[in-house]
Order: C-alpha cells, then structure tokens, then sequence
C-alpha cells in the first residue's frame, strides 16, 4: 500500500474475514477509511475484493496466524509498511472452543483461544499504543462479549479470556483518560456468524438459536460508539442488552448455571 492523499483516515481491523471484524471493516470503509485487514483464513483476500468494490478507497489484505508472536509481528511490520499513523483499529480476532473442559475438549484448541484472544490482543495493543499515545490521537475497539460478564461453563477458557480482553480494556481506559487516545469495548452476545461452528458448539442450544443477532448490527453500533469516544456498547439487540444488564444482578453460580442450560453439548436438543 503506498501513502494515501493527506486527511485520508486509516483503519486496521483483525478477525476480519467473516463476520463481526468483515462488517466492522466495512463500516470503516462506508465512512472514508483506508484499511488493512487481517485474517488467518484465506478468505481474507475475498473479503478485500468485496470491500474495495464496496467502498472505492484503499484496502489491503494480510493472511497472518495471530495466535502466534511471529504472526502479529508480522501483522505490525504490514502496518508499518504502510508508513501512516494507525487512526483507529479494531482487535477483533478471537475463537472459541466448546465443551466439557476436564473431559471432552482437546489441550491445543483451549491454549490456541488464549493464544488469540488474549496474547494476540496484548501483543498488538502494545505494538500500535504507544504511537497513538505519542501523537496524542488514535482510537482502539477491543471486541469483548456479553460472555465475560459470566463463567463459561462448557466455554470455560472462552469466558475466561473474554473476561481478560473487558478488563484490559477498562485499565487501558483508566490510563489514556488523560490522552487524545480512546478505548471502546464491544459487548456482543450471541452472534450470527461462523463462531459456534468453529467452536464445535452447533449442537447446543445457544448454536442452534435461530434468534442471534445480526454481525452488521453489531459492527454499527460498535463501530458509532468507537468514533464517539465512548467506553463500551452492548450490541446489538434489546435481549442482548438485557441479558448483560441482569448478569449484574445474579450471583455466579446463577450465571454459571444459565451458562450450562445455553452451552451444554446436546442441548439444542433439549
């Protein structure tokens, strides 16, 4: 990607083959941003056709592993390549895993979740936040879910890392209050895209649910409350947000016991 005319924003955008990262990336595009998106799925460069036919301003593709250190430095160098200040970018990149933790699920899937939501997500904030901080400018959009406000039960490393990515957003906010550079958390619930097929969990009940919320609305409301400065959004629908305003009320075990009943494998047969 060669420089772009001077006032042109620039937008990185992670996970962002398919579902919630294509639409994030999409509304970057809708609202005059040059992008570099990420994906470690060849279906990447398939999603930049799409957004430059799209939108008319400039996308490129990186296919990169991220839960690997050499994958997101490999990322950044693309980043830096460009040779333009980041104006805002989204670390979307996540995976789930499904399954009963001491007895079904396999030891490479759960490290891999923490290896992308979590380490991935240090790694690449650590990368670009320091150049955000030095011009004193800059917005970040860490995906979160709805899923870190609870134990995962038969999810128990994805909630977990959920949990991670929402308070390293909340502390990273707490530390920029006083720099031109904003944190915004995107809450999520259950989703309509490829997440509950990766994650094995298409026999339970919340992958089964024909009642998931649209990836496009998602990214909106996300991507409105990134450019607001705002700290975080529940997105995208009503039960969504009601579901996350009454796991402030429930003790754990409550949570951890809705968990079970939306999570079970077989469930969906229930």
């Amino acid at each position: 990607m060669t420089t772009a005319p001077s006032g042109t924003p620039f937008a990185v955008v992670t996970g962002a083959s398919s579902g919630i990262g294509y639409e994030l990336a999409r509304q970057f595009a809708a609202h005059g941003f040059d992008l570099l998106i990420a994906a470690e799925d060849e279906d990447i460069t398939v999603a930049a056709i799409d957004l430059r036919r799209d939108a008319h301003h400039r996308v490129e593709a990186v296919q990169v592993d991220l839960a690997t250190s050499a994958g997101v430095e490999q990322l950044y160098r693309a980043i830096e390549a460009v040779g333009r200040p980041v104006d805002a970018i989204a670390l979307n990149a996540g995976r789930g895993a499904g399954g009963d933790f001491a007895r079904e699920t396999d030891l490479q899937d759960e490290l891999e979740v923490i290896d992308v939501n979590v380490r991935s997500t240090v790694h690449l904030a650590k990368r670009v936040l320091p150049d955000m901080v030095r011009r004193n400018a800059g917005r970040v959009l860490f995906t979160s879910s709805i899923a870190s406000t609870m134990p995962g039960t038969y999810q128990a490393v994805y909630n977990a890392s959920k949990s991670f990515v929402q308070s390293f957003a909340e502390a990273l906010q707490a530390e920029l209050n006083d720099s031109g550079v904003t944190v915004t958390s995107l809450m999520p619930g259950p989703t309509d895209t490829k997440f509950f097929e990766r994650a094995d969990m298409q026999d339970t009940r919340v992958g089964a649910s024909d009642s998931k919320d649209d990836p496009a609305d998602v990214a909106r409301q996300g991507f409105e409350a990134l450019m607001k400065g705002e700290p975080r959004v529940v997105a995208a629908s009503f039960s969504t947000k009601a579901q996350e305003a009454a796991a402030k009320l429930m003790p754990d075990r409550l949570k951890a016991e809705m968990h079970r009943r939306m999570a079970e494998p077989g469930s969906a047969d229930d």
